[in-house]
């Protein structure tokens, strides 16, 4: 077994079970997503900790074995994928956790589909020239796990669909202007280069891994200024389609929204600088806004007695571009 193999077909703890297996991967790898995952009701929750560590599996599948290897490593993924909604019994209890949550709740193939195909753009030389190629990627690798989101949290209505998108497409804008720096490291830059041409910085596309250089410290601080406003437009959609999710989740995808939003917040203190260690929102500032977003969704109690209606399941597939551009 080769090692993208060896990744997506782990040996696990047999004492374990895929709910305590996923609901760790939850809580190892993202803080703020653990947080606001316990505002989940349980079925929710150990369902959203289902499709968070399978994209992790996939991401960690891409970055953790050499560049290389990464052509087969995608092969691995996009073979399981194909096994998974196929109806194949996994030996993984991952995947199989996966494979139950798709079937049950309906997840459309498409949208894993479009996950790998975000995995493949990070195993070429990562450059984008526009901030359109980068949203597609921003779409690929987390504007469709918003659009799986929903079928997982029972959204009401398919018009509500691209909002998850935003608000997906908006934290992954958040996480490139927060890692400049490490993933220029890996080789990746996903500044555009065109703002960074704009900003005076002509002379970074054809750099490879290592330090930023600091006189390109000035052109990144704009071009980081430039997409974390782009990020407050796709959260500002994503808001208006929280309304469309049941009342808890909503305060919990609210909550979550509110901390990654003060991630950009944390990168504007600093100035935007690219060199400062990693933005992290203190535990402190979390809590108070899990607060703030349990205001909110109280106040908008009042608007939800007034509908009526079972949620509906989602049919329809959304797209990028028609049907996520423009916000």
């Amino acid at each position: 077994m080769n090692a993208a193999a060896s990744l997506v077909h782990a040996e696990l703890a047999p004492e374990k079970t895929a709910a305590e297996i996923c609901a760790e991967t939850l809580a190892h790898h993202s803080k703020s997503f653990a947080l606001a995952g316990k505002l989940l009701p349980t079925q929710a929750r150990r369902d959203a900790a289902v499709l968070y560590t399978y994209c992790r599996l996939a991401d960690d599948s891409i970055d953790l074995v050499a560049p290389e290897a990464q052509p087969a490593a995608l092969a691995e993924l996009q073979a399981s994928l194909a096994a998974i909604y196929r109806g194949e019994p996994q030996l993984d209890v991952r995947l199989s956790a996966f494979q139950e949550l798709v079937q049950r709740v309906g997840i459309p193939r498409e949208y894993p589909e479009e996950l790998l195909a975000g995995m493949s753009m990070d195993t070429t030389a990562v450059q984008y020239q526009t901030l359109e190629e980068l949203l597609l990627y921003c779409h690929r690798v987390a504007g469709v796990v918003g659009l799986m989101m929903c079928h997982v949290l029972g959204v009401s209505e398919a018009r509500a669909l691209r909002n998850a998108a935003h608000l997906g497409i908006g934290m992954q804008l958040t996480n490139i202007c927060r890692d400049v720096a490490e993933d220029f490291q890996r080789g990746r830059l996903y500044l555009p280069l065109r703002l960074l041409g704009e900003a005076g910085m002509r002379d970074l596309s054809g750099a490879g891994p290592g330090t930023l250089p600091r006189a390109a410290q000035a052109a990144i601080s704009r071009a980081t200024r430039h997409l974390l406003a782009e990020a407050d437009r796709f959260y500002r959609s994503g808001e208006r389609g929280l309304p469309k999710l049941p009342w808890r989740a909503a305060f919990a995808v609210r909550a979550a929204g509110l901390i990654y939003q003060a991630i950009g917040g944390r990168i504007l203190g600093r100035g935007y600088d690219p060199y400062l260690m990693r933005a992290i929102v203190p535990q402190r500032q979390k809590l108070f806004l899990v607060l703030k977003a349990a205001l909110f969704s109280l106040a908008e109690l009042p608007r939800r007695f007034l509908r009526s209606g079972a949620p509906a399941r989602l049919g329809s597939v959304v797209r990028f571009p028609d049907d996520i551009l423009p916000v």
